[in-house]
């Protein structure tokens, strides 16, 4: 049969990915003073060997105060580059493209890590060591009741956060990613600009839409100067707030053709997390729920994008790939529950594993050291009895 749309490789400026396939940035909250430990190197590196095209890191803090929480990972300072550097190098080996995901917490910094509550530190978490750290936002206005008040920027924070975010982007460079995602999704501090929710400014960094947008078009045209004119660059955005007044699709559209006349080459279209956890919104959810939010914005804002949320099933990842409804599909919790998931898919949509003789070709796609071993197990598997395994057609 002919290649799956979903294992077809694809050219983003000088970066060619094997597949459709992108591991989503998924917060571990395990680092020590933003560094990457070997959790991250065997975290991220087990997403290469599961064959997927891109991998991108976890959100990286380009200041201290930028992070989620404690554990957050971070590009502030050069020390921080060599164990990012271990880790592109590994995934680049594998053969996935390594990516990065920068990111300003805002005023969703200095909370608790999920397994503690996911909420606002609390005398508890100051017991640890957690200690609260001044946040920022573009309005003195804090997420929730009972949420620390976060400092409103000045011109002069403005002009330093710009300066962070491009030295920022210099680290990535040196430690040798080839993807670079700006992350003004989920309630962090760009996306903090562009809802009117959580922007009451009055002066040109807010008021209507132009003015919202200006800040995080300002770090974009920031992060594209000095990220390589061969890399690709992607924004994450929530597509919508999806709560009352929040922003809606025709914004986001909007958005999005100003920072692809600024050098954007993707836009991962996410959703909510203005307030609450990072995905909270009154927005449906069910299989693919946030698709047409990508195949909108890819066909309006004439751009191409990612798709992620609640994907799950490879017929169903290229299907959506197939009716042009997006130009990369990722995966996250999924790939969690199964690393292995793109070389899994790719075994379903080819049909590689019916072969009834000889298995050297089922397993070519897999790391030599795993594919060795595999294909001298599958001949035992088929004398077996009893019902087929997963991602097996009888």
């Amino acid at each position: 049969m002919s290649q799956p749309r979903l294992s077809s490789p694809i050219t983003l400026r000088g970066v060619t990915a094997k597949n459709r396939i992108v591991i989503s940035p998924m917060c571990q909250y395990s680092a020590t003073d933003g560094l990457a430990d070997d959790w991250h190197v065997v975290h991220l590196g087990k997403f290469a060997q599961g064959g997927a095209g891109i991998v991108m890191t976890e959100a990286t803090a380009v200041t201290a105060e930028g992070r989620i929480t404690h554990g957050d990972l971070g590009l502030w300072h050069d020390g921080q580059i060599a164990p990012l550097a271990r880790i592109a190098a590994f995934l680049r080996a594998q053969g996935s493209v390594p990516a990065i995901q920068l990111a300003h917490a805002g005023r969703k910094g200095s909370m608790q890590r999920p397994w503690f509550g996911n909420a606002a530190l609390t005398a508890e978490d100051h017991a640890r060591g957690d200690i609260p750290w001044r946040i920022v936002a573009p309005s003195a206005i804090p997420m929730e009741q009972g949420w620390l008040m976060p400092h409103e920027l000045n011109d002069a924070d403005l002009k330093k956060l710009r300066e962070d975010w491009r030295l920022a982007t210099l680290r990535a460079v040196k430690a040798g990613f080839d993807v670079l995602e700006i992350h003004c999704a989920h309630g962090y501090l760009l996306h903090e600009f562009l809802s009117p929710l959580s922007n009451k400014r009055t002066d040109s960094y807010g008021g209507d839409r132009a003015g919202r947008m200006k800040y995080p078009l300002e770090i974009i045209e920031t992060v594209r100067a000095v990220w390589p004119e061969d890399r690709a660059l992607f924004v994450r955005i929530s597509s919508v707030d999806g709560v009352d007044g929040g922003i809606d699709i025709a914004d986001s559209v909007a958005f999005v053709r100003e920072a692809k006349a600024r050098g954007v080459d993707v836009i991962d279209c996410s959703s909510g997390g203005l307030m609450g956890s990072a995905t909270a919104a009154r927005i449906p959810r069910g299989y693919s729920f946030q698709v047409p939010f990508a195949e909108q914005i890819r066909r309006e804002a004439d751009v191409k994008t990612m798709a992620v949320g609640l994907i799950l099933h490879p017929q169903q990842a290229e299907d959506i790939l197939v009716e042009d409804k997006t130009d990369l599909v990722a995966i996250g919790r999924e790939a969690l529950f199964d690393p292995n998931w793109p070389l899994h898919a790719e075994m379903s949509l080819t049909g590689k594993a019916v072969a009834s003789e000889g298995f050297g070709d089922v397993f070519d796609a897999w790391p030599k050291q795993y594919g060795w071993w595999l294909e001298r197990r599958e001949p035992g598997l088929r004398k077996l009895d009893g019902p087929p395994l997963p991602f097996r057609r009888a």
